[in-house]
Order: C-alpha cells, then sequence, then structure tokens
C-alpha cells in the first residue's frame, strides 16, 4: 500500500515523479521504483515524504487512513468555518 499512497498523493498534487524526485532530491528512478514497489523507501525518505505530503508516516504506510488537517496560524472562527465546511460535504455523502 505505501507504494500505491505514494502515488495516490503525487497525483492528488498534480505533480509529476520528476517534480517529486527534485522536491525530496532523488531521481524520478527512484520515485518511480517506489511506486512500482520495486524498492521501499528508507525510514528517513518515509518521514521526508510524510512532511512533504503533510502527511503521517502511519498514514503512508495504510496503518491509519484517518485524514488530518494542520490549522495552525488560523483564527477560531476560521477553524469553525473550515469545520463547518466539511461537515457539510459528509453530510452530502450520506
Amino acid at each position: 500500500m505505501l507504494n500505491e499512497n505514494i502515488k495516490k498523493l503525487r497525483k492528488l498534487r498534480g505533480i509529476s515523479q520528476v517534480e517529486l524526485g527534485k522536491a525530496l532530491h532523488v531521481s524520478k528512478q527512484c520515485v518511480s521504483n517506489w511506486e512500482n514497489d520495486n524498492i521501499q523507501p528508507s525510514i528517513e525518505m518515509l518521514v521526508k515524504l510524510a512532511g512533504y505530503f503533510d502527511v503521517s508516516t502511519d498514514y503512508l504506510l495504510d496503518l491509519n487512513t484517518r485524514n488530518y488537517l494542520a490549522l495552525d496560524g488560523l483564527t477560531d472562527e476560521e477553524v469553525m468555518h473550515i469545520k463547518s465546511v466539511v461537515q457539510d460535504i459528509l453530510s452530502r455523502k450520506l
């Protein structure tokens, strides 16, 4: 699942393997190998991937599929507005 999560997050961000590689200082081939499950990123790189995509390492490893959104620096009013939008989206799915 790690390989699929890396690929999914990269595509959601709308970037190529080359762009992800540049951001993490690795080659396109390295990113391709991760996504094709040929090799696993090192622990250090796993942490960098999590930071880059703003997810937990548990999320990348499919140990915890909950999504979290960093709301640091927002006012209480802004946080409440975001929560309201999320609740509205969730209620439409029911």
